[in-house]
């Protein structure tokens, strides 16, 4: 029975993966900050372990009781939506320590065991506006984009052990807290600056009108499941009505 161990299982895109690879007999490995007990079924092929990926020892504690595993899913993240000029330079590096560097520092954890067995697959979670650029989302952007070429350049490096890298690249999903988590974040800072009101509710007005083609979490679990378990399938897996659109302009 093969092993999965996804990051960012609270909610959202990890949750939905979650109980993907629960539902088709995997062992999961579900992390989160503060594990809760009542978010998934009850299984013997779950465990829950709590991880913050920009806590080294906390990850070492995380992968020495997952054990053996299969397949890494890199998925936990932090959405935020502002200005460049509204966002403290402290607020760029704790988004970069999560989404960037904590995807970088969960996969280096990981690879001893993949490359001495010769095989394995990580699973990179990144994010359609690396696809199309948008306003006020600039420092987010930026991060998972830093993990796309990231991702890129591991396929490279792995590919002589066997261990197979993919990227996942969700579109927008207003059914996830992600979006609301991050607009909570920006009210908590100050808000947007006031030069940028105009744009702010021209941005907010376009999402408002957006009632198709979005990405539901299901979508996300299912590209997730492809890359982990199918070896012909492409690097790039767009997940969501809207990210497939935008991939293939």
């Amino acid at each position: 029975m093969k092993s999965v161990l996804i990051t960012g299982c609270s909610s959202g895109f990890g949750l939905e993966t979650a109980r993907c690879f629960l539902d088709r007999d995997w062992k999961v490995v579900a992390t989160m900050r503060a594990p809760r007990e009542d978010i998934l079924p009850r299984s013997d092929r779950l465990r829950l372990i709590a991880l913050d990926v920009t806590d080294p020892q906390s990850i070492d504690r995380a992968v020495e009781a997952a054990g053996t595993i299969d397949v890494l899913v890199n998925n936990a993240g932090i959405g935020w939506l502002n200005a460049l000029e509204g966002t403290p330079l402290d607020t760029v590096r704790k988004i970069f320590e999560t989404n960037t560097f904590g995807t970088m520092a969960m996969t280096q954890a990981v690879l001893p065991q993949f490359r001495q067995r010769k095989s394995g697959v990580v699973v990179n979670v990144t994010s359609s506006v690396t696809l199309k650029p948008l306003p006020l989302l600039s420092v987010y952007t930026s991060s998972k984009a830093a993990v796309n070429a990231f991702t890129e350049v591991l396929a490279l490096e792995l590919e002589q052990f066997d261990v197979r890298v993919r990227l996942v690249v969700p579109g927008r999903a207003p059914e996830t807290s992600f979006g609301k988590s991050a607009q909570s974040r920006v009210a908590g800072n100050g808000g947007f600056p006031e030069a940028y009101d105009a744009l702010v509710k021209n941005v907010f007005a376009g999402w408002a009108q957006q009632t198709s083609g979005i990405t539901r979490p299901l979508d996300v679990a299912e590209a997730i499941w492809r890359a982990a378990t199918d070896p012909s399938c492409p690097f790039h897996l767009p997940a969501g009505t809207d990210a497939v659109a935008l991939a293939h302009q």
